[in-house]
């Protein structure tokens, strides 16, 4: 006979949740509204006062040249970020699944990037490109190849995707690993049965069956894009040379915490919460239609 468990306590999963909730509600829909009533007034640095002006914060953002070009900047930055992070996994994840031997060791190595914080990679790639004592610009200049992220916004721009990517290829790596590991090699051994070669396999089984894992990891790049690569771009070039590494969420910072105009800083802050959940909405409509869940 079975035996059933019942569960009688009708309060204790509530008390069970408060804590998650409590800490919800206060590090994420609190500062969120605090941001979007601060995007519709003027205060001071202080917040002693406080004034309505409306969309005149939302108004004078727009009407900004350098605002209105950080969004290309932001644009290009997601895009090198998310493209070359999820190809670079994929392919060390499929040599990955095919090593014998010391699997184990490969897939250690390849995993660590991911435990080093943010801040520290964004240090580590500046010092290997550093001009003056950096062993890789050093490289680049005996080869005669002038590189200065300092000054030239180029050399800034590759130098925080790169760190950026080499930051998020091990999340990306995991994923793709295990969903590698989770196609029935069934599959693969009935196509290549059949006279398709390696390519073919990948492209027309492989790849299809990864295809939920690569939209999920897609959505997961262009937020890790959009928000978690602030650490880098203050480390590495704040924002510069000029404003060539300048993307959205380091001018909501470099607005609010340095210019000290805080309605800016909040209206700009709605402005790029409105744009990631249309772009995660415009993903989850069109491109999740063309995945397939198997």
């Amino acid at each position: 006979m079975e035996k059933r468990v019942v569960f009688r306590h009708k309060t204790l999963p509530y008390l069970l949740l408060a804590p998650q909730l409590a800490i919800t509600l206060i590090f994420f829909f609190l500062p969120a509204g605090q941001a979007l009533w601060q995007a519709f007034h003027l205060e001071d640095p202080f917040g002693l006062s406080s004034q309505f002006v409306g969309l005149e914060n939302f108004a004078e953002l727009f009407s900004s040249a350098e605002y209105r070009a950080s969004f290309t900047t932001t644009a290009m930055f997601s895009a090198a970020v998310s493209v070359l992070g999820l190809v670079i996994a994929l392919v060390l994840a499929v040599m990955a699944n095919r090593v014998v031997r010391g699997a184990l060791l490969y897939r250690s190595l390849l995993i660590w990037p991911y435990a080093v914080a943010t801040a520290v990679a964004g240090v580590l790639w500046l010092f290997l490109f550093s001009p003056s004592v950096g062993i890789v610009a050093v490289f680049l200049l005996e080869h005669g190849f002038q590189w200065n992220p300092r000054l030239n916004g180029n050399d800034a721009m590759l130098l925080v995707v790169i760190a950026s990517v080499w930051k998020q290829i091990s999340y990306n790596f995991l994923f793709f690993l295990a969903g590698l590991q989770a196609i029935p090699r069934s599959l693969i051994e009935a196509a290549a049965m059949d006279g398709a070669g390696p390519m073919r396999r990948f492209w027309a089984i492989v790849f299809p069956l990864l295809a939920p894992t690569t939209f999920f990891l897609l959505v997961v790049n262009i937020i890790y894009a959009f928000f978690d690569t602030f650490a880098i771009i203050d480390v590495v070039s704040q924002g510069g040379p000029g404003e060539a590494t300048s993307i959205l969420v380091y001018r909501v910072y470099n607005t609010g915490f340095r210019g000290l105009d805080i309605g800016s800083s909040a209206a700009q802050s709605v402005v790029l919460m409105v744009l990631v959940v249309a772009l995660t909405v415009i993903q989850f409509r069109y491109i999740d239609r063309k995945v397939t869940y198997s």
